[in-house]
């Protein structure tokens, strides 16, 4: 057992000089200062994120509101992706533990794979953050609609699709006469959806008319929206924020008035840095800067990490005699998953 004694070292062999404090490699004090120094600008960046979300007067967007998407599926499946990526980080750095222990063993194969599936675990997240701000700046399938009190109010339901436009006036594209439906002259479901979605945003659907991206003007035929419900986020003369409309068709009525009013702007879709479908437009800022920051990190850890592999494949580490590139590489990858902790949080739990 006392072979296993911590070293003694007394203060002046420590601090004298002559040598690394602590016997710590240079190398890893600098990655000690760097992610220290880039700690605080995390910590800043939430800290300004929760001063101004207490500052508004408006209502902060709910997570489970706003991320309940899953790729294929849809919509109805509340942070459950957003679960799916953390897991998925928080499994990748136990993969680099993995992979450094490996590297203590002077294991070159086992390095290799570990890191091997800390780089699958770190793409596969920015992939998903990819997929995620494209899911968020796309905006739901409803939008946020001003009332005729001029509160504002976030929509749910179910959708009902296009089934056809039959175009009354050509355009660039369409002809007087067609009949556009899913599968003919080119367009899918999705993309016949977007259209009617980008006319209600613009403003371009009167009643039962609509205009159409060539310029071309069509009736058009839309199943009903079913289960709706409007969860009001901004206060007007008659509803205050938190008030719900849950009665179908009430919120159906208003709903539909206030897109087919030909109005530009009284339905908001997703968001960007001027407008923001899901809360206030600091919500969306915050989001992209934030996250686009920690996606910006991950992304580099995993051009860092394919670096390294390739150094440990080709065995560059092993004829040093020991692996701590690796350890130090692993610093910042814990890094980077501990600070998604506190971002998924503060986006998405709080």
């Amino acid at each position: 057992m006392a072979g296993h004694a911590s070293k003694q070292i007394d203060s002046k062999t420590l601090w004298g000089g002559k040598m690394s404090p602590f016997s710590t490699s240079y190398g890893k004090l600098m990655m000690w200062f760097f992610l220290v120094s880039d700690a605080l600008t995390f910590g800043g960046l939430l800290i300004a994120y929760a001063f101004t979300r207490h500052a508004v007067d408006t209502a902060w967007p709910i997570g489970e509101e706003t991320f309940n998407s899953l790729p294929i599926l849809g919509h109805g499946y509340p942070l459950i992706y957003v679960a799916l990526m953390t897991f998925i980080l928080i499994i990748s750095s136990v993969t680099m533990v993995l992979a450094v222990e490996a590297g203590h063993r002077m294991d070159k194969k086992g390095v290799v794979k570990w890191m091997i599936a800390t780089i699958i675990g770190g793409a596969f997240f920015v992939g998903s953050q990819a997929w995620e701000w494209s899911h968020f700046i796309h905006g739901s399938e409803f939008g946020k609609i001003e009332l005729a009190d001029g509160s504002q109010a976030v929509v749910k339901g179910h959708f009902g699709d296009v089934k056809n436009f039959t175009i009354v006036t050509s355009g660039h594209h369409h002809k007087k006469g067609d009949v556009i439906a899913a599968g003919k002259h080119s367009m899918t479901q999705v993309e016949m959806n977007h259209d009617y979605r980008h006319a209600v945003a613009e403003g371009d659907v009167h009643g039962d008319t609509i205009m159409l991206h060539d310029g071309s003007v069509a009736t058009y035929l839309k199943a009903k929206n079913e289960h709706l419900e409007l969860i009001i986020k901004g206060n007007g003369g008659e509803y205050k924020i938190g008030d719900r409309i849950n009665n179908h068709s009430k919120a159906a009525e208003i709903y539909e008035k206030v897109a087919t009013a030909g109005e530009k702007n009284r339905v908001i879709y997703g968001a960007n840095l001027q407008q923001n479908e899901y809360g206030p437009q600091q919500y969306g800022q915050f989001f992209f800067f934030i996250t686009g920051f920690h996606g910006f990190h991950v992304f580099s850890g995993v051009m860092i990490n394919i670096l390294i592999l390739f150094g440990a494949i080709r065995g560059v580490y092993h004829k040093r005699g020991h692996y701590e590139m690796i350890e130090k590489t692993g610093l910042y990858w814990h890094f980077v998953d501990l600070v998604w902790v506190f971002v998924f949080t503060f986006f998405y739990l709080v």
